[in-house]
Order: C-alpha cells, then sequence, then structure tokens
C-alpha cells in the first residue's frame, strides 16, 4: 500500500552525482518519495499528477511472502486472482481492466508475452526475491509507454534500496503443501554505481484446482485428486556504472524458467493428471545515458531483446494437445530531457519495436505472424511556482497493421502546504492494438478486429496529518473503453464489441506510523463496471478492502498481520458449448500473519502464516484454492 516515508538518496541516485575534478561526488540530498514511472524519469511523488502507490523493499521484507501478486494485489485499484494455487495463471486488472491493458516493466524491460491470447505479463512467474520498490502507476498512460497502456504501467526495481558497499543475502523457506523456497542476493554500490544480481527459486507439491462438493479437498490422498505442482527459478541482474561527468552506461537481464500442472476448468470442473505447462523467458537490456549542458540536456539510448518458449500439453475427449508458442520482441529507444529553466523541463522521445509469434500444435497449426510499431513522444514538465506541478504530452504512434494513432496525457498536482493537503489528478487517451493471437488463431482470431481506444480521468485529496506520519487518500476514477475486444461464446472467436465499456470507482488509502512500535495502513477500492449490454466485467470485485499492521512488541521481534476482504464478484462461464452466463462467486476474508525475530542486525528467522481462518473460497469458477498454510524461513545477511 506504499508507506509514505522519505529517504535520502545518495549514491543510488545518478542524477544528483556531480564531478569534483576526476572524482564522482555524490551529493546527498533530502527528495522525498521517488518514483520513476509517472514521468519516466525520477520524480518527488508530491509532484505527481498521476495516481502512483509504492511497495516499498521494508515492506516486502515485512511480509516475506514469495510471489509479486502478493503484494500488487494489496494496493488500492489492483485485484488478482490464481485459481488452484501458486503457480497458476493469474487474473489481474487495474480499475476493472484486465492485465491485457496494464504495461509490466522489469528493471527497464517490457516483460509481457506476445503469444498469449492478449499481450500480457505472465504475473504468476514472477518471485519477488531481490525486488527493492515496486510502482502502481494508474490511467491509461499510451502517451508515454504505447499501446498497452491503457489502466496502467507496474514498475518493477532490483536496484532501489542498495546500500553502500557490497552485500551477499542468503534465504530460504518451507511449508504447507510441500512447498519450499530459497534464494541469493549479491548487491553492491559505490559513488560511482550500483548493481544487483539475484537468483531465487520456488517449489511446491500444490493442490488439487478441482472442487470437492463445492470446497477444496483438505487432504487429497483419499479422493485419489493429483495435486498440482509447480517450479519456478528467477535468476536477474542489473547495474548501472558513472564513467564520467558526462556518461554512464547501464544493463538488465532475466531469467524465468517455469513449469507446472493444471486442471481443466467446467461445470462440473474435472481434475486432469495429465496437463503440464512449461514456460522459459529470456530478456535483456543495455544502453547509455549521455548528460550535456552541465547536466540540463539529458540524452538515455537503450536497446532491448526478450524471448519467452511456452509448452501446454494436455489430454481431452478431443485427444491429446501439444502446442508450441515461441515470442519474439526487440525494442530500441531514446528518451532525452531539456531544463530549459528552474520551472520548465522539455521531455521528448522515440521507439521502435518488433513482435513475432510462431504457434505450433499437433492438430497441424503452424502459424507464424509479426507486427512493428514505432512512435514518437514528448511532454512539459511545468512548475510555476513550488507546490504546483503540470505536465501535459502527446504521442503518435505508426503500427504495420492499423496505421496512425494519437495520444495525449494532461497532469496536475498542487500542495496547500499550510495545511498539508495535495489535489492531484490526470487525464489520458490510451490505445490498444489486438496480438497476434486474436488475429490470427487458426481456431479463435479474426482479422477484421481493430485497436480498442480508451479515456481515463482521477482527481483524489492527499492529507497529511502529525507531521506526514499519517497521510490518507481518497480518489475518483473513471477509465472507457470503445470497441472492447473480447471472446464470444456463440462463435468461439474474438470479436468487437460495440458501443463503451465503461469502469469507474473509488480508492481510498491511508498509512500511519501511529507509534515508533506501530505502523497501520488501510485500502478500500470500490469499482463498478458495464459493458455496452449493462452486463458486469468478469472477476472484478465490487468492494476490495486490506488492512496491515506491523508491530513491533520487543527488541528484536516484529509481527505482521494483513486481512483482504473481497465483496460481490462475478466470473463468466460457459454451461453448454456455445453459452455463457454471469455467476456470483461467495465473499471471503483472508488473514494473513507473519512473527520474526532478529538474533542480530542481519539475520531473522521467522514463522509465516496464510489464510490463517481457513477460508473456503474461489477466485474463479469452478478452481479451488488453498486452505490454511504455516511457513517457516530464514534470512542472513553479510
Amino acid at each position: 500500500m506504499g508507506r509514505l516515508q522519505p529517504k535520502l538518496l545518495a549514491t543510488t541516485v545518478f542524477a544528483h552525482v556531480v564531478a569534483t575534478g576526476s572524482v564522482a561526488v555524490a551529493q546527498e540530498i533530502y527528495l522525498g518519495e521517488i518514483v520513476v514511472t509517472p514521468n519516466r524519469t525520477l520524480t518527488d511523488k508530491n509532484k505527481v499528477g498521476s495516481t502512483v502507490d509504492v511497495v516499498s523493499k521494508e515492506e516486502i521484507e515485512e511480509q516475506s511472502k514469495p510471489l509479486l501478486t502478493d503484494y500488487l494485489t494489496l494496493v488500492p485499484g489492483v485485484h488478482v486472482a490464481m485459481p488452484g494455487g501458486t503457480g497458476q495463471e493469474s487474473s489481474l486488472s487495474v480499475r476493472g481492466a484486465d492485465k491485457k491493458y496494464v504495461k509490466t516493466i522489469f528493471n527497464g524491460i517490457d516483460i509481457s508475452d506476445p503469444t498469449s491470447t492478449q499481450v500480457q505479463t505472465p504475473y504468476q512467474n514472477l518471485l519477488v526475491g531481490g525486488i527493492g520498490q515496486i510502482e502502481v502507476l494508474k490511467g491509461s498512460q499510451s502517451t508515454l509507454y504505447g499501446s498497452d497502456a491503457i489502466a496502467g504501467v507496474i514498475g518493477v526495481s532490483t536496484l532501489a534500496g542498495i546500500e553502500a558497499g557490497v552485500h551477499h543475502e542468503i534465504s530460504g523457506e518451507a511449508g504447507s503443501f510441500g512447498t519450499w523456497r530459497g534464494g541469493y542476493s549479491l548487491t553492491g554500490a559505490d559513488d560511482t554505481g550500483r548493481a544487483a544480481f539475484n537468483i531465487f527459486g520456488l517449489s511446491t507439491k500444490g493442490i488439487s484446482a478441482a472442487l470437492v462438493n463445492g470446497f477444496p479437498p483438505v487432504d487429497l490422498n483419499p479422493t485419489g485428486l493429483e495435486k498440482d505442482g509447480f517450479r519456478d527459478v528467477n535468476i536477474n541482474f542489473a547495474g548501472e556504472k558513472q564513467i564520467n561527468e558526462y556518461l554512464s552506461v547501464f544493463g538488465s537481464a532475466l531469467y524465468i524458467n517455469a513449469r507446472g500442472d493444471y486442471d481443466d476448468s467446467g461445470n462440473p470442473p474435472r481434475d486432469n493428471e495429465f496437463n503440464t505447462f512449461a514456460t522459459r523467458q529470456r530478456a535483456a537490456r543495455a544502453g547509455f545515458n549521455l548528460d550535456l549542458l552541465d547536466g540540463r540536456l539529458k540524452n538515455a539510448f537503450s536497446f532491448q531483446a526478450s524471448d519467452i518458449d511456452r509448452d501446454l500439453n494436455s489430454e481431452s475427449a478431443f485427444g491429446p494437445f501439444d502446442g508450441n508458442f515461441y515470442g519474439v520482441r526487440t525494442k530500441a529507444d531514446y528518451q532525452g530531457s531539456y531544463e530549459a529553466t528552474d520551472w520548465l523541463t522539455l521531455q521528448y522521445g522515440g521507439d521502435y519495436e518488433r513482435q513475432s509469434a510462431h504457434t505450433t500444435n499437433n492438430f497441424g497449426t503452424d502459424t507464424k505472424a509479426d507486427f512493428t510499431l514505432g512512435g514518437m513522444w514528448g511532454q512539459v514538465i511545468l512548475s510555476p511556482f513550488e507546490d504546483l506541478t503540470l505536465t501535459a504530452g502527446a504521442r503518435h504512434d505508426e503500427h504495420s497493421e492499423f496505421g496512425g494513432y494519437s495520444t495525449y496525457r494532461l497532469t496536475g498536482s498542487y500542495l496547500f502546504a499550510d495545511t498539508g493537503t495535495r489535489i492531484h489528478s490526470s487525464f489520458g487517451t490510451g490505445y490498444r492494438a489486438p496480438s497476434l493471437f486474436e488475429l490470427y488463431d487458426s481456431f479463435s482470431g479474426n482479422t477484421d478486429l481493430k485497436p480498442e481506444q480508451s479515456q481515463s480521468f482521477d482527481i483524489g485529496v492527499e492529507q497529511s496529518f502529525l507531521d506526514g506520519r499519517l497521510v490518507a487518500d481518497a480518489t475518483y476514477f473513471l477509465l472507457n473503453t470503445d470497441d472492447l475486444i473480447d471472446y464470444d461464446f456463440a462463435t468461439s472467436r474474438y470479436v468487437q464489441i460495440p458501443g463503451e465499456t465503461k469502469r469507474s470507482g473509488v480508492e481510498l488509502s491511508m498509512t500511519w506510523q501511529a507509534a515508533d512500535w506501530l505502523d497501520l495502513g488501510a485500502g478500500y477500492t470500490y469499482t463498478q463496471t458495464r459493458e455496452p449490454n449493462g452486463a458486469r466485467r468478469p472477476r472484478i470485485p465490487e468492494h476490495d478492502i486490506a488492512f496491515l499492521a506491523t508491530i513491533r512488541p520487543a527488541e528484536r521481534w516484529t509481527v505482521t498481520g494483513v486481512v483482504h476482504a473481497v465483496l460481490d464478484t462475478t466470473d463468466r462461464i460457459s454451461p453448454s458449448f456455445g453459452t455463457f452466463q454471469d455467476v456470483a462467486l461467495d465473499d471471503y476474508v483472508l488473514v494473513d500473519a507473519k512473527v520474526s525475530y532478529r538474533p542480530t542486525e542481519n539475520s531473522e528467522f521467522y514463522l509465516r502464516g496464510e489464510n490463517l481462518l481457513n477460508q473456503k473460497y474461489e477466485v474463479v469458477k469452478g478452481y479451488g484454492t488453498p486452505g490454511i498454510a504455516i511457513f517457516g524461513g530464514f534470512k542472513a545477511r553479510f
């Protein structure tokens, strides 16, 4: 939920490195809480008009959960549904818009999958180990990030929070459902550079997603159901180095290898011991910064490349299915900025990318397709006086299949310094081009599809109390999409839904450093979604509530608790071929907790519990979810 803590950024922020003779010296400057995603550059969060939430490294360590989605689902406006337990394909939404409308940047790399039904990120494969900061930027962001960034952008960094010197960290955990995980991190920073290398793995025997009498089985062996296991390895590297006062270089890389089992959905659902999946994803990015005119003119050049190789194997009434999906993305990017005055900054840039997908299966499909996308953008950041920041930006893209599309974004933030009240607002447009799968899949593709277009707006008030120890925010949002693309059960293909799909709601959040030994946080999201025919969008709860508390009852002891309630959710199922119906899902409340003990400053032992009320619930109709679970772990730093 983003604890609002001020930060001193010194050796880790190269935008504030100055040269003294031949030696680079980092200035220690108070910058407040720093975010990158809203303007694609280091920005004080209190001067951002768009809504952005931050999950810090401290919050990640306080909960010690394994997956990125464990933290995203507690951010106001974000909902995650993972059917069947760890490793199953996750549904994620931001302000009522599916994950196909959310762009995810991992250390500067776009990690979405061009072979998926829609170009979207496989969040279920992302382990949180080594991550230093997560930013969730909401609203249409196509102006700065191009196609697909309609609901927002999730930025993940492993370089945030690195301390000076060289440090090693090892961790391990074991617990329920035959689960274990472990990892190693190597980080280093000095006055001229910083770097991080992380390797983390997770393995679980899992549960069966098939329901028994409407509830997940407690003991699977007597039922004969097969547990759906999952194994995952994440390896990543990121680094940057200041060469001289003008030039710095940077690079990052990511490797993911995940495999596991899954069950069939249906009415009733079916346990299937033959279904397996495997994913290997590789990505890398490199570039350099060139700063001129005493740092007022900044230029960043980068190139990235990634590929993803997925295998799906299953057995059904139609016989065995063996499918392979292979995708490649390459992208070149330039970003510049010119600080014309103390109150006016001009930003501009351009990028060009190519996406390709190749699908084969044992039914004779052998489909290859690709497209290219190039764009140019510009933005003005205006601060006519200290407490007011305005931005205005525009972008034009050229898609090889659909031609040109233009988008724009306006934001504003004004702080009433005497009362600690800040008003923030943004308006933006966006578009999403149909995916290669939606266009060319041999079974459900439709070459007549056109890009969706969107408009988003939000306005909020942030209020600070008690010298900044208590911060509350209330934000109203809306996000509308024209000509939404969706799967049609009647024709078994993707179609354009004429009209406007509407999403609107309210986000409330609060963080309170109540005492030296107590931190509290709360978030509430009300989301209303309506398709042109009046139906709700599936898997979007109307009410999503979260409470967090961190208690330090004694020296070296920490207790963290999370309560997460999800109310009034529907799902869309196909009871028979060619038909669908919307069904209600039961409300649920999840209670998680962690107790940790630090025998030394650099070591920790902990006990963590999930779903302590042993709730029986579904996030996707026809799929079970894990019951109560207990895990024990350790962490050591040296």
